[in-house]
């Protein structure tokens, strides 16, 4: 991948996709294609096919996704199943057409085995049955990644599968309806803060135990792999590091200023117990994060502050 290099970045208006333009400008890539959800509908296979004619990218980031936290998965089951899979379907299958030298299919560390032993290998992919909450995204994205090794094994396309683990960052979503815990307690603590309120309510018992990677490190490892990884099997991208909810939430009380009581509504769901990733394949591979949680976490707080009239709706 060249500097020169025609790319095509699928979702470029995400966490994901924006952190990945922003890495790629940084770094000298100005031959960059981008469409927005409104000038290309990606579920359209004829509307991808004839992107792809047009355009005839040289590498692709497939970082376009219907995404969404718990009650979102678990509510529109029928639109996170299809819509990814039709999204996916069309641009790797286009890829393939238009000869493209290669591409990158983004999955989530949500898709592994509910109960899989912990760390999370990659080899642990479809050993054990799913979380139910989050089923539909979770078939479609194993899907995705199936597809890439099935296009590498029949034509030998050079498609590569990463698995990011929980993600968070400039752009996040902040809408308590379908955001992720770490966006949507920012907002809740934020707003807490500002209204005085003493108490402020998380969901579950606090004891699950997550690990999460700013979108800007996970963009640095996206390009680091498209320049050096090949191979068939996907890459964990990840920081080896874990915290529980708990945890997790007292830092974003710390970072937002909110100095009430935390009441846990032990009637939510808690998801997944344990969802931590090896990355050892990464670090093998050259590649570590940089931008450790409490870190983060005031930049992303910081984002939230500068852009919230935009996140917060």
């Amino acid at each position: 991948m060249q500097p020169t290099s025609k790319i095509y970045i699928a979702g470029h208006r995400g966490m994901v996709g924006s952190a990945i333009e922003r890495a790629l400008l940084t770094s000298g890539f100005d031959n960059i294609v981008t469409r927005t959800s409104s000038e290309l509908d990606l579920r359209n296979q004829q509307a991808v096919a004839d992107f792809f004619e047009a355009q005839k990218p040289e590498y692709v980031f497939l970082a376009a996704a219907k995404v969404g936290g718990i009650v979102a998965n678990n509510t529109y089951r029928a639109d996170f199943i299809y819509e990814n899979l039709m999204i996916e379907a069309n641009i790797i299958h286009q890829a393939h057409v238009h000869k493209v030298a290669k591409l990158m299919f983004l999955g989530s560390s949500c898709i592994y085995p509910k109960m899989a032993p912990q760390p999370l290998k990659e080899d642990y992919l479809l050993t054990g049955l799913l979380e139910e909450t989050n089923e539909p995204y979770a078939i479609a994205k194993i899907a995705g990644i199936k597809l890439c090794e099935a296009y590498h094994d029949q034509y030998g396309s050079n498609f590569i599968s990463v698995m990011p683990t929980n993600l968070y960052g400039y752009g996040d979503n902040y809408n308590l309806h379908n955001s992720h815990v770490l966006p949507a307690l920012i907002r809740k603590f934020h707003e807490a803060k500002e209204e005085n309120k003493p108490t402020v309510e998380a969901w579950g018992t606090g004891s699950p135990k997550r690990e999460f990677l700013f979108a800007d490190d996970l963009a640095a490892a996206c390009i680091f792999l498209m320049k050096n990884y090949n191979g068939r099997e996907l890459v964990n991208i990840g920081t080896g590091q874990d915290l529980s909810i708990k945890e997790l939430t007292e830092l974003v009380a710390k970072t937002t200023g909110f100095e009430g009581e935390i009441k846990w509504d032990t009637s939510k769901p808690d998801g997944t117990p344990r969802k931590l990733m090896d990355v050892s394949k990464l670090h093998e591979q050259g590649w570590k994060h940089k931008i450790e949680l409490p870190e983060g976490v005031a930049l992303a707080y910081q984002d939230f502050l500068k852009n919230q009239e935009t996140y917060a709706v």
